[in-house]
């Protein structure tokens, strides 16, 4: 009579055939992420020893960078390791296989946007296309948006605009850059003197200006270049229009237009020439604007 006991299970001949293979797949997935983490950390070294970035903003890119990178390589290693192992262990994967295709369509289109904003935010840390206290415009599929950079992630960029505004701009929407923080800048300042003044006296007077600037001890820090006379600009309606330019530190263009100004304007004054101002402009009889009603 046949006996009805169950089969002994052969732990060494299930190890010999299926073991060794499992052992294998799991230290190759070990060896390997221990690899990927050495070299990622290596181009992590590499991110933040780049001159021409400041430190903060190196180490910022470089953390964000590698982090991303370092967490998609593991996820792949391991998600492929499991797979070999149920392949070992002859779990049929087709049903698994499918039921994750059909849920990686779903969560596909859910979360088309995220990955989109994702790999943007990679590309823009990877070619270090902008950093957090950068000053830029950005050209978005909502429209344009400037201001400071205060925050970057892989998703959103966060700008504070010159009137408190803070803007989180998904990095999938922005379509132009335009960085005003990289290299240098320039400041450009528009002298408006009357029609009546001798344009060569004026440049004088400037020339002579630029001359006490460049010696400046807190304007020769802001400014790399200048400022000098471009010439004669326009015809204004009231004045002549005589541009000034200056090459200054990205962060100091604003700083440095306002400080010429300033000291523009008072030795043109101090020397006699005469800024105009815009003729006002009289109402005539029967405006809107005298009379009160509208036309």
């Amino acid at each position: 009579m046949p006996s009805l006991a169950a089969p002994r299970f052969d732990f060494e001949r299930w190890f010999d055939d299926n073991g060794v293979r499992i052992i294998t797949i799991l230290v190759t997935a070990v060896l390997v992420t221990i690899v990927t983490r050495f070299l990622v950390r290596r181009f992590r070294r590499k991110l933040e020893g780049k001159p021409s970035l400041t430190q903060e903003l190196n180490l910022q890119r470089a953390t964000t960078l590698t982090h991303a990178l370092s967490t998609a390589v593991v996820v792949v290693i391991w998600t492929l390791a499991f797979l070999l192992v149920l392949g070992t262990l002859e779990v049929n994967l087709a049903p698994f296989l499918a039921s994750a295709g059909v849920a990686g369509v779903a969560l596909g289109f859910g979360a088309q946007s995220v990955v989109k904003d994702t790999l943007s935010g990679f590309f823009i840390l990877l070619e270090n296309q902008f950093g957090v206290g950068d000053v830029m415009e950005v050209l978005t599929t909502a429209g344009p948006i400037s201001g400071k950079v205060e925050d970057l992630s892989l998703r959103v960029t966060t700008l504070r605009a010159f009137d408190g505004t803070l803007h989180v701009v998904p990095n999938g929407n922005i379509q132009v850059v335009s960085n005003k923080s990289r290299g240098w800048a320039r400041a450009i300042v528009d002298v408006r003197v009357a029609y009546g003044e001798d344009v060569d006296r004026v440049r004088e007077v400037l020339e002579e200006l630029f001359e006490e600037i460049r010696k400046d001890p807190v304007l020769k820090d802001w400014i790399m270049e200048g400022p000098s006379i471009l010439g004669v600009e326009s015809l204004a309606d009231y004045a002549l229009v005589v541009r000034v330019v200056a090459d200054t530190r990205p962060s100091k263009r604003w700083d440095a237009e306002r400080r010429l100004r300033e000291r523009i304007t008072r030795r043109l004054s101090e020397r006699g020439i005469h800024v105009p101002f815009p003729p006002a402009v009289s109402p005539r009889p029967g405006d809107a604007s005298t009379t009160g009603s509208l036309p």
